[in-house]
């Protein structure tokens, strides 16, 4: 079967099944490495670190950081999935990461309002729990 026909079949699949459903499939395997922790949000970092209380516009920034570190270390944009907004409910497209990709803790050191949990004691706490 041609690549083609089955994204046509995936789509028309896709469109009579629940929303949560469709965007999981679209997301594929993606989604349940992220689900058994083999890959985080950087949503999912800062929740370690007790700094789920961010704002949405501070937590977005912040993981604009860690991409552009991450582009900047590895020359490649880091994977995507489908996720829900933690707020809104809205399906939206976040980067995922390795759990150990030093491009997370770059990026809490670089940015501003995340700078000061770009300590050791906190990376001690994420990794244990990442553990």
């Amino acid at each position: 079967m041609n690549v083609a026909a089955q994204l046509r079949r995936t789509r028309a699949a896709a469109q009579r099944v629940t929303k949560a459903l469709a965007y999981r499939a679209r997301s594929g395997a993606i989604a349940s490495l992220v689900e058994t922790g083999q890959l985080v949000r950087t949503g999912d970092i800062l929740n370690r670190l007790g700094a789920a209380d961010l704002k949405d516009g501070y937590q977005s920034w912040y993981g604009r950081h860690v991409k552009k570190a991450h582009v900047a270390a590895n020359g490649t944009e880091p994977v995507r999935c489908w996720v829900q907004h933690r707020t809104t409910g809205k399906w939206i497209h976040v980067h995922v990461y390795n759990p150990f990709d030093i491009a997370l803790y770059i990026g809490l050191a670089t940015y501003k309002q995340t700078k000061h949990l770009a300590q050791p004691a906190f990376f001690q706490a994420a990794y244990a729990e990442a553990a």
